[in-house]
Parts: C-alpha cells; structure tokens; sequence
C-alpha cells in the first residue's frame, strides 16, 4: 500500500465488506500514509436492511467514522441508471454539497442489464481516465 499509485475501496457491502477490512490493525494507517490516489467507488444503489436511504456522502461519513475524516482523494458515484432496481433499493447518488468536501466524479456507469450493479468495463475505463488525468499516460 505503501508504494501504490492508486488504491481503490469499494463497490461492495458496507458494513459486511467495506469497514471491516479498514478496522484490520494498521491498514487504514497504511493507506492514509500513501501517497497514492485514494479513490472511494460509492455503490450504485441502497442495499436494502443495510444502506436504506443512504446517499453517497452518507456512504462516506460511515467510513470516516471509522478511520477519520479525508481519508478519500476523490469519490466516484454514479448517475442514476435506466434500470428498475429491486423493491427496497434507491439510487445511491453523490449530492452537490458533497463537491465542496471531495472531488467527486460522476458517470453512467451502472450496468444496464444488471440493476443495482456497476458495469465492470465502465468502471475500469472510468479509473484507468482518472488515474491518466491525475498521472500523464503510462509508459511502457
């Protein structure tokens, strides 16, 4: 972690995949010393019994209250897709006054054929432009 370019946390389960994984002893501190980006990837929608009516800054502060507070470089959400998702799932979307604490990059990449769930090639180009943005182009 210590030597990375780029560490990315997320999409998953909060409070069953996220969290957890920053409580292990020194993690959170090895990431927070990095000098890599630190990308945050929100979750496409709410998950239902765990996330409801949570909003993509919501989705932060609960991390933060574990690790502390612009523990983030950058948050990645996505803009709300065409699909009909689940009963007892929303859109997860990044409110506006979400700029003034993190840069905050939002595109469609939610799944079209998946509800609830990103497009993995959307997501992957989308951190690949972002790390190009901030970095130049990799060279071989």
């Amino acid at each position: 972690l210590l030597n990375a370019d780029m560490i990315v946390l997320g999409p998953g389960s909060l409070f069953t995949s996220l969290i957890p994984n920053l409580l292990v002893p020194d993690l959170a501190a090895a990431v927070r010393s990095s000098s890599a980006l630190k990308v945050f990837i929100c979750n496409v929608a709410t998950q239902p019994g765990e996330t409801d009516n949570f909003s993509c800054g919501d989705h932060i502060r609960a991390l933060e209250s574990h690790v502390g507070s612009g523990f983030f470089d950058m948050v990645i959400s996505t803009t709300r897709g065409q699909v009909e998702l689940p009963d007892g799932a929303q859109w997860v979307e990044a409110e506006d006054s979400l700029d003034r604490e993190y840069a905050v990059y939002r595109a469609p990449i939610s799944d079209p054929t998946a509800a609830g769930r990103h497009d993995a090639d959307k997501l992957a180009q989308t951190l690949i432009d972002i790390y190009r943005e901030r970095t130049g182009p990799l060279v071989a």
